[in-house]
């Protein structure tokens, strides 16, 4: 069984190098490309400029959004709807409940409080927002994250030692 691939109905572009897209399945993303285009090298780097980043269009079919005269730029929906989910706030509580961890488990997994978490539950993530989507993102994404960095714990107090 396949999934099938997205595709876009329109996009607007918003300033600085954000594309915001409707999607021809249903609902709206924005996704900024800042980082895209730094990280395309001389490749990318026109899309900087505000003047070519706004002639931003659909192509192919609704699987691509294209820059230029010629479609000289593109990147496919695929990747625009992953850097969106990427890009997304994050609803930490669901993410706990999809990984089924304890609040234990799974502020121990990010090396925080309990109190800690339950403020990142709460949604006052503050200033470290971006830096627990992304480990939570990831553990999630790549089984062998969550498997080097989760521990287990068993409900209840430990048993005493018995000493022979």
């Amino acid at each position: 069984m396949t999934e099938e691939l997205p595709r876009i109905e329109s996009v607007e572009t918003l300033v600085p190098l954000t594309l915001q897209i409707k999607w021809k399945e249903g609902g709206v993303s924005t996704v900024n490309l800042a980082g895209w285009i730094a990280t395309g090298g001389e490749l990318l780097a026109a899309l900087a400029h505000a003047p070519l980043f706004a002639s931003a269009h659909v192509a192919e079919y609704g699987t691509s959004v294209a820059w230029g005269e010629d479609d000289d730029w593109m990147i496919d929906a695929e990747h625009l709807r992953l850097l969106a989910e990427e890009q997304a706030p994050i609803d930490v509580a669901a993410w706990q409940e999809k990984a089924r961890l304890s609040n234990h488990e799974a502020a121990d997994l990010l090396g925080v409080s309990l109190s800690t978490w339950n403020l990142y539950k709460a949604g006052e993530l503050g200033r470290g927002a971006k830096v627990v989507a992304i480990a939570l993102r990831a553990a999630m994404r790549d089984p062998l994250i969550m498997q080097a960095h989760y521990r287990p714990r068993k409900a209840g107090r430990p048993k005493k030692e018995v000493l022979a």
